[in-house]
Formats: structure tokens, C-alpha cells, sequence
């Protein structure tokens, strides 16, 4: 089966993998998946991923984070670019999630970063998902 929109499998995964205090969530991998994950783990929201070598695609393997007493480190998840509308920022225009709180995942002509960086940069892109 052919998936349409990989990126918001991957954040319903990890939404519903959280939701049920799971400690590890998998899917199928991609580049883009890999680097929506590397950010996740720089900004503190997952405690790691993997990738492990599998036929007839390689499977990444994220290691979900909780705080005391299993507070979830993960808020929300939200996918704004889709398929059937994406949603570009100008480097002007780069949006805040929670006034700064959360974390805006921009795909930019410099790869993936998080809004901050992007905004460092100078570059806009494609908003593709707020994490908070």
C-alpha cells in the first residue's frame, strides 16, 4: 500500500504512541522522516531515534520521552503543510508556536530546521508541522 502523506503518519505514530505512554514508536523511513526526528531530538521532545536496515525499507525507531511520574514531554502535534494545500512562510512571516514556546519544522532551501534557525538564517520554506 502506498502512502499519500508520510510526515503526518509519522506524527499521528508518535501523537498516538505518547497518548498511550508507549516508550518506542516505528515506521517506515525516509530522509525528510529522519530529519523531522533529529529536530525532535535537539529541541528535547524525544529522548532518541534509530534507524535499523530492513527489506524492502528501512525502519526508523523513535524513543519517546517522559518526565516525572510519566509526564508526557510531547504536548501536541500538528501538521500544517499537506499534500493538498502546502503552506509556505516568507522569512518575515515565519510563525511562533505559543509565542515562542513551541517549535515550528521548516523545510527551507538550507534542509530541515526549526523556526528559530530559520529565522537566524534569513530563509522561509514550507511550514510542515508545529510541535509544542
Amino acid at each position: 500500500m502506498s502512502m499519500n502523506d508520510p510526515i503526518a503518519d509519522m506524527l499521528t505514530r508518535v501523537r498516538n504512541a505518547n497518548s498511550a505512554s508507549k516508550p518506542t514508536v516505528s515506521m517506515p523511513s525516509s530522509k525528510k522522516l529522519v530529519e523531522i526526528a533529529r529536530i525532535m531530538q535537539e529541541e528535547g521532545y524525544i529522548a532518541g531515534y534509530d534507524i535499523e536496515k530492513a527489506e524492502p525499507r528501512d525502519i526508523l525507531e523513535i524513543t519517546l520521552k517522559y518526565g516525572d511520574k510519566k509526564s508526557k514531554t510531547i504536548r501536541g502535534l500538528k501538521r500544517i503543510s499537506k499534500p493538498g494545500l502546502r503552506i509556505y512562510a516568507g522569512k518575515d512571516e515565519l510563525p511562533r508556536v505559543l509565542g515562542g514556546l513551541g517549535t515550528a519544522i521548516i523545510s527551507t532551501s538550507h534542509g530541515v530546521m526549526t523556526d528559530r534557525d530559520a529565522r537566524k538564517a534569513g530563509v522561509g520554506g514550507e511550514v510542515i508541522a508545529y510541535i509544542w
